[in-house]
């Protein structure tokens, strides 16, 4: 069955997935997938490697290979011999869908007030994931800049789109409607 969130033609793949690709210990190479959502909402993507062992390691973020294809990819390395298996993870991601429409509205004066209260919304959430360390603070002062009446919509959207979205890539998380995908060997 394919969910809302689809993640199709996962490579590498060996014989339609009934050999498992080689690579050596220490050896970088890509994991691709087409990933694509219904509607105009954005997605994320990532692949985790499992170790022999079963156990996953850290995901590592996939992205967009070429605008408008669909087709994502990451380089992984596993880093030691046997037999290592991927996952291939892809969810809905509001904040960048949030960014595509801000741009959009805010010039156009479009649901001004509420196209900027939903950005704070999401990065309020948002920084919850994200560690002091990877920069909670920026994220919270952007909160605090989109829901600053006191200046122009302008300003206070270029604050919110100059936030540190990728910190700690916590911002694709909010809210995660997902799909964990095919997986390799």
């Amino acid at each position: 069955m394919i969910g809302r969130i689809p993640v199709l033609d996962v490579r590498p793949l060996v014989d339609c997935g009934r050999r498992p690709a080689k690579a050596v210990a220490e050896e970088t190479f890509q994991v691709t997938a087409t990933v694509f959502r219904e509607g105009h909402d954005a997605v994320a993507a990532n692949v985790v490697l499992m170790d022999p062992g079963g156990r996953p390691g850290p995901w590592t973020p996939m992205r967009e290979l070429a605008p408008g294809t669909d087709r994502w990819g990451a380089d992984v390395t596993p880093v030691s011999e046997g037999r290592w298996t991927y996952t291939v993870e892809a969810w809905s991601d509001p904040v960048t869908t949030w960014r595509q429409h801000a741009r959009i509205k805010i010039p156009a004066g479009i649901d001004t007030a509420l196209v900027l209260a939903e950005g704070a919304e999401l990065y309020e959430r948002a920084a919850g994931g994200v560690p002091k360390r990877d920069g909670r603070e920026a994220v919270l002062a952007a909160v605090d800049a989109l829901r600053d009446t006191s200046r122009p919509a302008a300003a206070r959207l270029a604050a919110g789109l100059g936030a540190p979205g990728d910190a700690a890539e916590a911002r694709a998380r909010v809210g995660v409607v997902g799909w964990r995908g095919r997986r390799g060997r």
